[in-house]
């Protein structure tokens, strides 16, 4: 049995495979909804009892509240075990991910182009955010830096992270990476109950204006629930990468590409799109030959099997219809010329450029943010970024002349609306500043 399918987009079965693809966390989040919504209740109500409860039951762990958080001495080992070039690769990401993000910031502005009308934007970070960083089937340092570091050049002061420790195995990597990139306190809890005890705090655990960061699906459905007692940055699915192939480059390459996403989970995606049947079959080839190879083999070799495809195209303009039609998390444009294909791309979370561009790059140090839309979503969605760790509040400043100038089409409108009172509010202070107000500025 082929490790991957192999579709042309004219097959009969194509629409049905397809769907199985895209639509490959949907039910699993039905599946779940009912027990999350059971530990988020628990976590509210009862605090730190049932977060200790849980952590026990799901990550067999028992923990005190003093031994929920991870202490400075833990920090200190986790030191100890990590090799100095281990240290300065994860240092080089975090710098290259602070110079690219600082890139985005945005400040509080006013315009004055109105000499009777001030207006403007203020601009201001968070107080607290939580960082869900997951543990058990792999550990994700990178998962730190990209979540930790927009929120440190947005100004956020207190950054706090869940990450699970199953069995009490705690990743050095995890706890280096959060204590170069300024993460306040770490807490020992994972799945839906580490997000319930950060939306809505328990004895130990602060409660966080925002929640962001990857997890498994009952994170992902946790974060749905929790929405709106705090924010977040949005519900993400199981991995996804679409290559689009003009037969050209390395099938050996390609798919080390799609292995790379296949290893993830069992529910990550892995789709080529190429032109040409000689790479399809060359690229399958590959597939069977290095899948064997990776210490993931058997959770890479599900996803294959389940949610991926390789699909020729008749030409480009087919392929990249597809791929707006997709709207991938990582879009890779293994073609000769991908400047000429970027204009035509409307939806992808990130966008790698070329043959030697691999998405496993923006994965760690080129510097843009890896936590990116899922499943179709970044049609209308981005990439989490600095705006994530901010919030806009809208400055107004009128002056009796400019309430006078306005003040007529304002009590129009207010009425149209049957809004009595708003229009008084407009029609008194008008009165007042015809036989109390002189000035003509602020």
């Amino acid at each position: 049995m082929a490790v991957i399918q192999t579709l042309r987009f004219d097959d009969s079965r194509f629409e049905e495979s397809l769907e199985r693809i895209v639509n490959r966390g949907a039910f699993a989040q039905e599946e779940v909804a009912g027990t999350v919504r059971e530990i988020i209740d628990s976590v509210r109500k009862r605090g730190d009892e049932a977060l200790l409860e849980l952590t026990k039951k799901f990550d067999h762990l028992d923990l005190t509240p003093e031994t929920l958080e991870v202490s400075d001495a833990e920090i200190e080992e986790a030191y100890k075990k990590v090799s100095d070039e281990e240290k300065e690769s994860l240092e080089l990401a975090a710098e290259r991910v602070f110079d690219f993000h600082e890139k985005q910031k945005t400040e509080t502005w006013i315009s004055t182009d109105d000499p009777d009308v001030l207006l403007g934007s203020k601009v201001t970070p968070l107080d607290r955010v939580g960082l869900y960083v997951p543990g058990g089937k792999a550990a994700y340092p990178s998962s730190v830096i990209m979540c930790a570091i927009p929120a440190q050049v947005a100004g956020v002061e207190d950054i706090v992270m869940a990450v699970p420790m199953p069995h009490g195995e705690i990743n050095p990597h995890v706890l280096v990476a959060a204590d170069i990139c300024g993460v306040g306190r770490i807490f020992k809890m994972g799945g839906a109950q580490a997000i319930a005890a950060m939306a809505y705090g328990t004895q130990t655990v602060p409660r966080v204006d925002k929640i962001v960061g990857p997890g498994n699906i009952y994170v992902a459905v946790a974060k749905g629930q929790v929405f709106g007692q705090c924010g977040i940055d949005m519900i993400a699915g199981p991995s996804e990468i679409l290559i689009i192939n003009d037969g050209s480059g390395n099938p050996e390459h390609l798919a080390a590409d799609l292995l790379s996403q296949a290893e993830h989970d069992e529910r990550a995606s892995a789709v080529l799109v190429t032109t040409s049947a000689q790479m399809a079959k060359q690229v399958a080839g590959e597939l069977e030959k290095q899948l064997p190879q990776l210490s993931r083999a058997a959770i890479a070799g599900k996803a294959l099997g389940s949610y991926s495809a390789i699909i020729i195209a008749s030409d480009m303009e087919e392929a990249v219809d597809f791929s707006n039609r997709i709207a991938p998390e990582h879009l890779e444009l293994a073609v000769d010329h991908p400047f000429e294909l970027l204009p035509h791309i409307r939806h992808a979370g990130a966008i790698f450029m070329g043959h030697y561009t691999p998405e496993a790059m923006g994965d760690y140090l080129a510097g843009p943010n890896h936590t990116l839309p899922t499943g179709g979503t970044a049609r209308f969605h981005s990439p989490l970024s600095v705006e994530d760790y901010v919030k806009h509040s809208s400055i107004i400043n009128i002056s009796c002349a400019g309430l006078d100038a306005l003040a007529d089409d304002v009590i129009r409108l207010a009425t149209a609306e049957g809004l009595q009172a708003h229009a008084r509010s407009v029609s008194l202070r008008r009165k007042d500043a015809h036989a109390h107000c002189s000035c003509k500025g602020h």
